[in-house]
């Protein structure tokens, strides 16, 4: 079940690979994330000395989270792979300009997951494309549903 999705990162970028990895997250977080107060926008991903942490994504801390901790919203957040994963990931970000963006946030057997994407940027005509293709989808749906009547 997904809490939220990065629809930015289909429009920025060619996803190739997808890993599911999962959160360190502190216990204010995971009540944010649960009323949905997630945003992953501006998130992107990055590997540092053999792990991979999440940068900027926010999460809204809730007005009754804690009275003895300060919440910070955009902290660094630590994600966890097997080893063997981040080897891959920093053989293929450092040599082939590939870059790591979350695609959404679910939950599996209760936890808080993060799906990552191996990813190709795109260029403005390649945009341009996309949106094409997705109108011309959207188009083909009407024209089949007029003519089934």
């Amino acid at each position: 079940m997904s809490i939220v999705d990065n629809k930015k990162a289909f429009h920025d970028y060619f996803i190739e690979e997808r890993y599911e990895a999962g959160m360190v997250l502190e216990g204010w977080e995971v009540k944010s994330i649960r009323a949905g107060r997630v945003q992953l926008k501006e998130a992107y991903v990055i590997v540092r000395s053999g792990e991979v942490f999440l940068f900027g994504a926010h999460i809204s801390p809730l007005p009754t989270a804690s009275t003895h901790i300060k919440p910070d919203p955009v902290r660094t957040r630590k994600l966890l792979l097997n080893a063997d994963e981040i080897k891959k990931l920093i053989g293929k970000v450092e040599r082939a300009g590939y870059t790591l963006v979350p695609i959404d946030l679910h939950y599996k057997k209760g936890r808080i997951k993060c799906e990552i994407g191996l990813a190709k940027g795109k260029k403005q005509h390649d945009k341009r494309e996309s949106e094409k293709q997705r109108d011309w989808q959207r188009e083909q749906q009407t024209i089949l549903k007029q003519h089934r009547r």
